[in-house]
């Protein structure tokens, strides 16, 4: 990158240090290149200008030009509460008022001067009224020949301190005539040309100032193109760097144990993707590569039978293996899984939680130690400093997204050489963003489920219909089924969600009382004894209704279970959703999915339950949850700190994503160590660290 973009923002004319420094506070521009990427978020387009005769008040925005007629400060005892201003664009009259910076407002305003005005229309009682709008002077800084003004986002403290759209403009115009054309291009010619894509300073130019709307569309395709490839450069150049110098045990022998449990011990015939996925890690572990594989697999998929499988090609190869859960419950299922599908084949597992007697664990660490364990299931409790393996050459991380980067690391730091890596996750991930997100990493997708699986039919339901869901719920009582009941404590410390969580089990124990029907309950802020012996009870089928929170979502496995009550519904996201309802339905036959909602739900909520009640398709749902939502509110997503794209839609730009990655992985395969690049090689060196375990996320 062009070292002039290094520049500190004080150096820029008319800013100096008091404006440098708020431009670093509230927006967070520092040096000449975060100037020129703050992009605008929105255009004005002043030759669609709106008249306040005909104004829509559903419109989202709206430009007018007129003349504030006058303005007066409304105070409440002697603090004032809002400023209003009278406008008039010739056709009629509103009221702007402002809540916030009132005094700032009152300073810049004038009276009598064309200005445009932009914002959402609204209406307070019978006057039409606009909240904050954005107003324009047109007598200084009218650029001649822009059809679009640029509008930046700034913050009312920025504004206070001058920092304005028109401001930021202004300093950009000042900032591109410094420059005089010295901006270095990042993009590689061939791409340039294969793609059609503007020069980089034209682009950056035409981003902030475009004369045309196809200009503006040119440049933001160039920009969005070029902030994919550069992630995709990252993330491939580190995972090609990686299989070229990583070296990793080589598993190379198909031994005993594996044989005989695929001869003798399989529970079920594999699906052809579970093969496929099992192939492609073998591959990856006989290659002396270290392997760093995301395996994603619908709720159900058989993700946990290839995750035993390959931990033994470990121990075939004299390695150990261990399993990493997030919570105590899962880990022990596992465990006991694993102890019943490996009985009577002599191989020793063992299960370390943080519940278990301090002379247990002591022991247990022991034989750890001294190579007496061949397969280790835990939780957090694995990655303990006084936690040693003999030889551990085979890490598998389920629900990975519940782990922060340094305990993952943690882990696999446990081997004198980096132990081979199986990050798994029930949350299936969109394309897009997989391959956003991805690129230096292998993925495997298993897409089937075990056959005889049959898709949980989902309903709507309101408490209008509780008397209905109640009967449902006795017929499959009846039956000899038994029913999930969820409640939504999102955080484990809000008294008023366990309060709804209890005041629920007490409506159901009076709708189910005993002797005839049994109620566990599970939450969070019971111990894990507690929560061992109400789960057990439900497994057993001595219970017949679990009343839990959340803690149910991830991994618990009751095949005796059809039916999936989820109270307050619209809380939750549609992946959580998802999770919930792969609870139910392992059994085989009938299985069902109730969303039980308030009536009044907003446009949004609607839209997610109407998602869950068409499709039980994991990426299908995926998809939908990244486009209402956004990447940055996906689960386990927010955290990983990867998502820093200003332009990109992964939802409506999966062609642009597609093209970077193939761009990049194009130029890694001719010239891995970038040496007929070398804007991409300083590129790189700026922007990689030694050992980015935050990739695997």
């Amino acid at each position: 990158m062009s070292a002039d973009l290094q520049t500190a923002i004080t150096y820029l004319k008319g800013v100096g240090p008091a404006r440098a420094e708020t431009l670093g506070k509230e927006l967070h521009i520092y040096t000449y290149n975060d100037l020129l990427y703050h992009f605008p978020f929105r255009y004005v387009d002043r030759s669609h200008l709106s008249q306040i005769a005909t104004l829509d008040i559903e419109q989202p925005f709206v430009v007018l030009r007129g003349i504030i007629r006058d303005m007066h400060t409304v105070t409440s005892g002697r603090v004032a509460s809002r400023l209003e201003a009278l406008f008039d664009d010739g056709t009629g009259q509103m009221v702007l008022v402002w809540f916030q910076g009132v005094k700032w407002v009152r300073e810049m305003l004038k009276t009598d001067v064309p200005c445009l005005v932009m914002g959402k229309p609204g209406r307070f009682g019978s006057q039409l009224q606009m909240s904050h709008p954005d107003i324009e002077p047109l007598t200084q800084g009218d650029r001649p020949g822009h059809q679009f003004m640029p509008v930046y986002s700034t913050t009312e403290k920025g504004k206070a301190h001058g920092i304005t759209s028109k401001a930021l403009a202004h300093m950009v115009d000042t900032l591109f005539s410094q420059l005089d054309g010295q901006v270095a291009e990042l993009l590689p010619d061939e791409a340039l040309q294969r793609y059609r894509l503007m020069p980089r300073h034209t682009a950056l130019r035409a981003i902030h100032f475009p004369r045309t709307a196809q200009e503006m569309q040119q440049a933001i395709l160039r920009m969005k193109f070029e902030e994919l490839f550069l992630m995709q450069l990252e993330y491939q150049y580190s995972r090609v760097a990686r299989r070229r110098l990583s070296q990793g045990y080589r598993f190379n022998t198909v031994g005993d144990n594996l044989n005989r449990f695929f001869h003798e011990k399989m529970p079920f015939e594999m699906t052809g993707a579970q093969k496929r996925v099992v192939h492609e890690i073998w591959n990856d572990m006989r290659s002396g590569r270290q392997m760093n594989r995301l395996l994603q697999g619908d709720v159900g998929s058989g993700k946990t039978l290839v995750a035993l499988l390959t931990m033994l090609l470990a121990v075939d190869n004299g390695y150990q293996a261990c399993l990493m859960a997030p919570t105590e419950i899962l880990a022990t299922q596992h465990y006991a899984n694993f102890e019943r599908l490996l009985d009577g084949m002599g191989l020793r597992v063992a299960l370390l939680i943080g519940s278990l007697k301090a002379a247990d664990k002591r022991l247990l660490k022991q034989r750890l130690k001294s190579g007496d364990i061949d397969l280790l299931v835990g939780t957090h409790a694995l990655i303990e400093r006084d936690v040693h393996f003999a030889r551990l050459g085979y890490v598998v991380i389920d629900e990975q997204h519940r782990f922060g980067v340094e305990q993952r690391s943690r882990l696999w730091g446990k081997s004198a050489v980096a132990p081979h890596i199986l990050v798994m996750t029930a949350t299936p991930i969109p394309r897009t963003l997989a391959m956003t997100l991805y690129g230096d990493l292998e993925c495997s997708v298993i897409d089937e489920l075990p056959p005889g699986r049959q898709p949980v039919r989902t309903l709507h339901g309101t408490d209008a219909q509780r008397l209905k869901l109640f009967d449902f719920m006795r017929r499959q009582i009846d039956a000899g089924r038994q029913v999930y009941v969820v409640y939504p404590l999102i955080n484990e410390s809000e008294k008023s969600d366990l309060k709804d969580l209890m005041d629920g089990y007490e409506s159901l124990s009076r709708a189910f009382p005993m002797p005839r029907y049994r109620l566990s309950i599970v939450h969070g802020q019971m111990d894990a004894a507690a929560k061992a012996y109400e789960m057990d009870c439900f497994k057993r089928g001595v219970s017949h209704i679990m009343v839990a929170t959340t803690v149910i979502e991830v991994g618990v496995d009751v095949p005796n279970a059809t039916m999936m009550v989820i109270e307050n519904a619209e809380r939750f996201g549609l992946s959580q959703l998802h999770q919930l309802r792969g609870r139910v339905g392992r059994g085989g036959g009938a299985a069902y999915c109730v969303l039980m909602t308030r009536s009044d739900l907003s446009k949004t909520a609607r839209e997610r339950i109407s998602t869950m009640c068409g499709t039980t398709d994991g990426f299908k749902i995926a998809e939908a949850d990244l486009k209402l939502r956004g990447p940055g509110d996906m689960q386990g997503l927010r955290q990983s700190g990867l998502l820093e794209l200003r332009l990109t839609d992964l939802v409506d730009d999966e062609p642009v994503v597609r093209a970077a990655r193939d761009m990049v992985g194009e130029i890694l395969d001719i010239d891995p160590e970038l040496t007929q690049y070398p804007m991409l090689r300083r590129y790189i060196a700026q922007h990689t660290s030694q050992q980015q375990w935050g990739k695997i996320s």
